[in-house]
């Protein structure tokens, strides 16, 4: 007779009455009553409690712009609770899509480690049933391996592109030869050579591993050629269903990819496919989130800057064939220095002043006339190559074929 499995969540069952009591303070009385309906299995009580939380995130009170964080802890509170019920229905899948939502969606604080456990337990649940059932990955008629047919990008770049400085490439460049004379001095530089151990390398290039590992999570994905623009559309969906949606012939149409989203953070599985560079330890300061870019060509990040040094690796690329797919490929990416911030007519808005009016692929000379004549680096970031961009550094980037990315972001200590 199998063991009948359940989800222990003793971090929620020891701060519940805490977090219930900051809850009312805000005013959330029907949640808590429905929380207490649903600890006692009412999986109607449990999800009403879920919808409540999402609505205050989205248009409740916020703070500095975001919503009130016990709201988002109270979120994630009830994303586990709701799994717990499915996992007590013997609902592995449904528990996933739960605690994905968690992940995504729910705060920072008291529960985060809960719902990554969660998300650990319910991951191998998933993993089992797969494998009693027979079933190991979702077939759809496509071959695993991915083969390469070349491309040809140079039509659809910026004006200019590749016509002044390139970014200078050193192959396994050490740690002390980064500090002297890229990190110090802060100019960007393309590492090569220096990712081939990475198991993403050769792991990522097969479909089916990608739909094994991951493919019944839920990933929030973006549709458009433009990322984070406002004319994008976004929403959840599995990851096998965005890979099905970035291998299909009519991807161009309506373009779907993964931007900026800390999946490592999400998909543990995924995260033992990398490495931290040891670049990243260059000014003893904090590593934050891995951020993931997937998706197909075509996709554009307008010109933006980070405060962080930041390390783009390019993990691997895939181009499409008719129904045969190969990962290798480039991205083409223009940098111009921080002192031109103001040349490059950043937004006013507090929360795009890290971003340019200017679209780069359609330059208002009327409106920007500064911006032509500006000067650059560019290049072409190529499969298994790392570009380095200093902090404030404003980039643009186009995918000239379907790529897969890493961003390694760090600060430099104070001390």
């Amino acid at each position: 007779m199998a063991t009948k499995q359940t989800l222990q969540t003793p971090v929620l069952d020891r701060e519940a009455t805490g977090l219930l009591r900051l809850v009312s303070e805000q005013g959330g009385y029907a949640f808590v009553m429905m929380v207490g309906l649903g600890e006692g299995g009412d999986m109607g009580a449990a999800e009403a409690a879920r919808e409540m939380a999402w609505e205050q995130i989205q248009g409740g009170p916020r703070e500095d712009d975001v919503a009130v964080p016990v709201w988002m802890e109270a979120y994630s509170m009830a994303c586990l609770m709701v799994a717990k019920n499915w996992v007590d229905r013997g609902e592995a899948r449904e528990a996933m899509r739960v605690v994905d939502m968690g992940l995504i969606m729910g705060g920072g604080g008291v529960l985060r480690g809960e719902m990554e456990m969660a998300a650990k337990t319910v991951a191998e649940m998933v993993r089992n049933e797969r494998e009693k059932g027979g079933l190991v990955v979702e077939e759809d008629g496509r071959g695993s391996e991915l083969y390469f047919n070349g491309v040809n990008g140079d039509e659809v770049l910026p004006i200019k592109s590749l016509s002044s400085t390139i970014v200078k490439k050193k192959s396994s460049l050490s740690l002390e030869g980064f500090l002297r004379d890229y990190f110090l001095s802060g100019t960007p530089v393309i590492i090569s050579d220096s990712m081939n151990y990475w198991p993403a390398r050769t792991k990522w290039r097969n479909v089916d591993y990608l739909k094994r590992i991951a493919g019944y999570r839920t990933v929030p994905v973006e549709i458009g050629k433009t990322t984070l623009s406002q004319e994008r559309n976004q929403e959840l969906i599995t990851f096998s269903e965005f890979l099905n949606r970035l291998l299909s012939p009519d991807s161009a149409a309506a373009p779907t990819h993964l931007s900026q989203h800390p999946l490592f953070d999400q998909i543990k599985e995924l995260r033992n496919d990398v490495f931290i560079p040891d670049y990243c330890r260059a000014g003893g300061g904090e590593l934050r989130p891995l951020n993931a870019w997937f998706g197909p060509a075509g996709v554009v990040t307008r010109l933006c800057h980070d405060p962080h040094h930041n390390i783009l690796a390019q993990a691997v690329k895939m181009i499409r064939l008719p129904m045969v797919f190969q990962v290798v490929g480039k991205k083409y990416v223009r940098l111009y220095p921080a002192f031109l911030s103001e040349e490059l007519y950043p937004h006013n808005e507090t929360i795009l002043c890290n971003s340019s009016k200017v679209d780069l692929d359609n330059i208002d000379e009327m409106a920007f006339p500064k911006v032509r004549d500006l000067e650059f680096v560019d290049c072409i970031l190529d499969e298994g190559e790392m570009l380095y961009m200093p902090p404030n550094w404003w980039h643009y980037m186009r995918s000239l074929t379907p790529s897969f990315s890493v961003g390694f972001r760090w600060n430099a200590s104070d001390g």
